[in-house]
């Protein structure tokens, strides 16, 4: 039994390199000194074969880092040069595409040492610009526009008697309105039968929308902002870039185009050009929502010619409508209706840019007394613009680049849904 425990004991050191002393039976003293003296020869076997296992790893890693580096280093150079060396994927992809040719322009290089004009503001003292004829290049500003790919939305009332403008109205802008551009035409008329046929250019279209037929004088303006804020959210956010808002009877003597855009323009009104701001028709009756008191006012507004972005002429027309119901609720008439409202509006939320009483100007202006008078009591002026030199150089669609979509289209529908909004006070910002 002893012999056999120690023959255990001392196979399974063997096979672990080390004795393991603790466990089985003790050895015989006939064997304990033959297996000591085994145990160094052993030891130094097993360091042998240790060594000689770890060299052998060793070199194993180095061919495997050997084999990987042949492997991928030096096809990764390879592909590095054919990279530099064959065309970019974007440049195989331009060639399936279609070549565009900017046209160039060329103009004379702008001077920070002259002035653009010496005799009028240019500027006003919010940092907006001033339009008059001179102060810009129409071609850079085509440009600009064609590049964002515009729609200008050209909005009138024609109802009543007014219906008579529309003729020379679309047929004048369809000579000088934003010549070149996408324009759509809204016409909103009691009369859609009366709508004038107008052969429009490729890239125009016209929307014809019947409205209710005003009870009286006074209610012609009255549901013009109403309106205007309704419709914002119903057709123009999705069709339109920019809308203009022009009355019917005003008729483009000269080029109206991109240069009039922004978030928030209006026009000064000629009547009152270079004249003291306290001389100005606001409404001074501080009961109107519509007041404007003494000391306060830029400039004053004519109603015939203002717009901007679609979104700033919501808030526009949709705080005018406001404002004139609550007076209406309480009997109140401001002096110059829808117009009063608009310079109120404009007065506390100044617009990014102001149109030169040249786009809005009168040639019986020169007589300024008799101006007044047929102003003020009999509301007959028709409003011409007229500028100082003349354009010849309008590009027309075709000639932009653009393709041609053929003749504008028409289209006719109702006006619905015209409710009464929430009244809010105009109050500065």
């Amino acid at each position: 039994m002893s012999r056999l425990c120690g023959q255990a004991q001392m196979s399974l050191g063997l096979r672990s390199g080390f004795p393991l002393p603790g466990r089985g039976c003790p050895p015989s003293r006939e064997e304990t000194p033959r297996t000591m003296a085994q145990l160094p020869q052993t030891h130094l076997e097993k360091s042998k074969s240790h060594s000689f296992r770890y060299v052998i790893c060793l070199l194993l890693l180095a061919l495997v880092l050997t084999s990987l580096g042949c492997t991928f280093l030096a096809p990764r150079s390879q592909n590095l040069e054919d990279t530099l060396a064959r065309p970019s994927l974007a440049a195989k992809e331009m060639n399936h595409l279609e070549v565009v040719n900017v046209s160039r322009l060329v103009y004379p290089q702008p001077s920070l040492l002259l002035f653009s004009k010496e005799d009028v503001l240019v500027q006003t003292p919010w940092l907006a610009p001033i339009v008059w004829e001179e102060t810009f290049n129409i071609e850079i500003l085509n440009e600009h526009f064609w590049l964002q790919n515009v729609t200008v939305g050209l909005a009138s009332f024609a109802v009543k008697k007014y219906v008579v403008f529309l003729k020379p109205f679309l047929e004048t802008a369809e000579a000088h309105f934003m010549v070149g551009h996408r324009v759509k035409y809204y016409i909103f008329t009691d009369q859609p039968n009366g709508v004038p046929p107008i052969r429009l250019g490729a890239g125009r279209q016209m929307a014809i929308l019947e409205v209710p037929t005003p009870a009286g004088r006074r209610e012609v303006s009255g549901p013009r902002m109403e309106i205007l804020g309704h419709f914002s959210s119903l057709h123009f956010f999705k069709e339109v870039d920019y809308l203009v808002c022009a009355h019917v009877d005003v008729t483009f003597q000269e080029h109206v185009g991109v240069e009039i855009l922004s978030a928030l323009f209006g026009t000064i009104h000629p009547v009152f050009f270079g004249r003291p701001r306290d001389t100005f028709a606001y409404e001074r009756w501080p009961q109107s929502q519509a007041h404007v008191p003494l000391g306060e006012g830029d400039f004053y507004y004519t109603e015939a010619l203002f717009g901007g972005s679609v979104p700033e002429v919501h808030k526009l027309a949709t705080a005018c409508h406001e404002a004139m119901a609550r007076d209406k609720a309480r009997h109140v008439e401001a002096v110059w209706h829808e117009e009063s409202y608009l310079n109120k509006y404009l007065l506390y939320h100044k617009p990014t840019k102001v149109l030169s009483p040249e786009y809005m100007w009168d040639k019986r202006l020169m007589d300024l007394p008799a101006i007044f008078q047929n102003v003020r009591f009999q509301d007959k002026w028709v409003l011409q613009r007229i500028t100082k030199q003349p354009r010849t150089h309008d590009r027309s669609l075709q000639g932009s680049g653009e393709k041609s979509r053929g003749q504008g289209t028409v289209t006719t529908s109702k006006v619905k849904g015209i409710s009464t909004l929430n009244v809010t006070k105009l109050s500065p910002v």
